[in-house]
């Protein structure tokens, strides 16, 4: 097991040497540069030259590079061009709030779709096979944003179920210990706080689950319906085998081999549908934040974002490789 880690994080390096490039002639080519975004349109050449001078930029392109490769080895992306604070200051504070909801996205669009993808197989051709299809469809199509809007227009607003926007109510006096509300409110005893800031999470961890949560039920459905096809099922039934040992030992398991990689995938890109679920409920996490910084063209957090998602996706795609370890011992042996 331990092979098998150290080998998956050397074949990382490359890929993130690879992005690092692609960031790096990103920022090179943007209108106006980096002296543009902190000077703003009317600088003058001469102001612009001399923020270029500051920074380096008008040195050679591979010295700029290295400058540029060092910083992000050294965590040091720069200061935010909206609040005056280093980079990786401002997402260490929002950080909490995106993880919060992404973990909790995922959660609803595992434990409902896995068993709801299991259980529409099994039924195949039955009223619950079609209603899950159908429904899939629907969350695939229908854009986050507009999701959003609909349940917060209805539960939140209309109804008045759940509240509409932020993590707590502004009357809650909560404790912060890690950032993340609801674990905050557990650690302190204030459970009060712990409830409301689970309120407050249910409407965009759906919202943000519909698309996982199609996918999952889809490509569980499919998997297992190929799974029950396979022979050594058969023969495990002829064997007299019991029900929950076929299912658990021979079709879940098998099955779910190509669902794992879905769900890593899915975790990664929650970040992304972040942007638009924060700015819908004013969540306060990075998503609402980088939606601030492209319309302020703050590159420097556009660069920290863009490389957290890439070390996110590095750490799924490894913990993915892991499941498929323990789930199939196969790839231990290769």
């Amino acid at each position: 097991m331990l092979r098998l880690v150290v080998r998956r994080l050397l074949q990382l390096i490359p890929t993130l040497l690879g992005l690092s490039v692609l960031l790096f002639l990103w920022l090179n080519r943007l209108p106006g540069g980096p002296a543009s975004a902190i000077l703003g349109e009317r600088a003058t050449e001469a102001e612009v030259a001399r923020i270029n001078r500051a920074l380096g930029l008008d040195q050679p392109i591979w010295v700029q590079y290295g400058r540029f490769l060092k910083r992000i080895l050294d965590l040091d992306l720069g200061t935010s061009t909206q609040t005056g604070q280093p980079v990786w200051d401002e997402f260490a504070l929002r950080f909490p709030a995106t993880v919060e909801l992404g973990v909790a996205a995922i959660l609803i669009a595992v434990v409902v779709g896995i068993p709801l993808g299991y259980l529409a197989a099994k039924r195949r051709g039955g009223w619950l096979d079609v209603a899950s299809v159908s429904g899939s469809l629907v969350g695939i199509c229908i854009p986050v944003f507009f999701l959003a809007m609909i349940l917060r227009g209805l539960l939140a607003v209309e109804l008045g179920i759940f509240p509409s926007y932020g993590r707590l109510s502004t009357g809650i006096d909560a404790t912060s210990v890690t950032g993340f509300a609801v674990l905050d409110g557990l650690l302190t005893g204030e459970f009060d706080a712990s409830w409301d800031a689970i309120m407050h999470l249910v409407l965009p961890a759906v919202t943000l689950a519909s698309i996982p949560l199609a996918v999952i039920v889809r490509m569980t459905r499919a998997s297992v319906l190929e799974v029950l096809g396979e022979d050594y099922i058969r023969t495990a039934e002829s064997k007299g085998l019991g029900k929950n040992v076929v299912r658990v030992r021979h079709v879940l398991r098998n099955a779910l081999l190509p669902v794992v990689t879905a769900i890593g995938l899915l975790t990664g890109s929650l970040l992304s549908g972040a942007v638009l679920t924060e700015s819908v409920f004013s969540f306060g996490g990075i998503g609402s934040f980088i939606r601030t910084s492209i319309d302020a063209r703050d590159y420097p957090v556009l660069v920290g974002f863009i490389m957290f998602i890439a070390m996110v996706y590095v750490l799924i795609n490894l913990l993915v490789d892991l499941a498929y370890s323990l789930i199939d011992p196969r790839v231990r042996v290769h």
